[in-house]
């Protein structure tokens, strides 16, 4: 089989697929790219078993069809020294011989069999749901609260982002025990009541993957498996398996002391704050009174100490509460607004925090940290 396909586009789309693919692949054939020519569509695809990426292009001056497998590393760094040029591909699946021929030369590199390649994962029909995303609500739901994952071996659920489709639209939620992120889109329409939890690795894919346009995604999914479709790529991922807990249940109903204050500001002051705190526990402690709330941080260790006093409103009783700075920095930075409201009960409860203002009536966005003891 043979085509002409232009150098930069197919780097593009290797670039894209190739981040599923591991460093420390157990099967040697994973190490390779699939290429499948049908007619004038070239099919790519890259797996590390439970993830798949597929992608397609359409060619010119293609003759005959077939596939092979063509390790990824040499492909992809052969095609970054290449300027702006056509390429043309001379494949004998038969000895498994590739000929990349340029405008001055010509490179050689030898495949694999395609039949060693794993198949992609098929749903069951009978158990499938589906939804038809637009691609930027899919992208914030992931960018918001793909940072809150866990990295926890003894509970695989939650280590990635839990999806749950129903009456109020879609939400997707993660946590790590410490801190919990929900964010729900109220403008999609679900058919049923489902959920599936996607692992942290193809919820990272698809977040590179996605454009910020206003293209659709349809996502498939059964008990096992996912199926995610969007214009010119695909993944296919093994879910994650097991009952995600009953995050409603934690999330506190009333919480009556109330502070209003800029986010960038509180942001920037813990950034600073933190530098002074005890680098086991990464402490920091905001006492709240009438107007101003107060960062502060110290290592008795090395006898260091810092603190800030930023202007705020705030309703509510005379409070001190400590937080892990780390995972507050985590949270201000990942939210929207100018203003945030952090909404605290007392100093051994977990804290709220939500913009102030939505800037989309239709995006419920909230966070929570659970707090850290206060030595005396």
């Amino acid at each position: 089989m043979k085509f002409v396909v232009s150098s930069t586009e197919l780097l593009s789309h290797l670039s894209v697929v190739s981040r599923v693919i591991s460093s420390k692949n157990t099967l040697p054939i994973l190490d390779n790219f699939l290429f499948k020519l049908e007619g004038n569509e070239l099919e790519i695809t890259a797996s590390d078993l439970e993830t798949s990426v597929s992608t397609k292009l359409e060619l010119q001056n293609v003759s005959g069809e077939g596939t092979i497998a063509i390790p990824y590393k040499i492909l992809l760094d052969t095609l970054k020294e290449f300027s702006e040029q056509p390429l043309t591909f001379d494949i004998e699946p038969e000895n498994l011989k590739i000929a990349i021929s340029s405008e001055n030369g010509q490179f050689n590199i030898v495949g694999q069999q395609a039949e060693d390649f794993p198949r992609r994962a098929e749903l069951k029909p009978e158990e499938t749901n589906s939804i038809t995303l637009i691609g930027d609500i899919l992208l914030q739901g992931i960018t918001k609260t793909i940072f809150a994952t866990a990295d926890d071996e003894m509970r695989p659920v939650m280590n990635g982002i839990f999806i749950e489709l129903g009456s109020e639209g879609i939400s997707f939620v993660a946590s790590d025990s410490h801190k919990l992120v929900r964010y729900r889109r109220k403008d999609v329409e679900t058919n049923a009541e489902a959920s599936f939890i996607l692992n942290k690795k193809p919820a990272s894919l698809l977040k590179n993957m996605l454009g910020k346009g206003g293209e659709k995604v349809v996502i498939e999914f059964d008990s096992k498996n996912a199926h995610f479709v969007m214009p010119g790529y695909s993944l296919v991922c093994r879910l994650v398996e097991g009952v995600y807990p009953n995050y409603s249940a934690v999330i506190p109903n009333d919480n009556p002391n109330k502070m209003i204050i800029d986010r960038v500001e509180l942001y920037n002051s813990i950034r600073r704050v933190s530098i002074y705190s005890n680098a086991a526990s990464n402490l920091i402690k905001l006492s709240l009174t009438g107007n101003n709330c107060t960062v502060s941080a110290q290592d008795l260790d090395f006898s260091v100490s810092a603190h800030e006093r930023l202007s705020c409103q705030y309703d509510g009783e005379e409070m001190e509460i400590g937080f892990k700075s780390a995972f507050l920095v985590e949270i201000l930075a990942n939210i929207p607004s100018s203003d945030v409201i952090v909404s605290l009960s007392d100093p051994s409860r977990a804290g709220l925090i939500f913009p102030h203002q939505n800037d989309n009536p239709d995006e419920d966005i909230l966070m929570l940290l659970m707090p850290m003891m206060i030595s005396a």
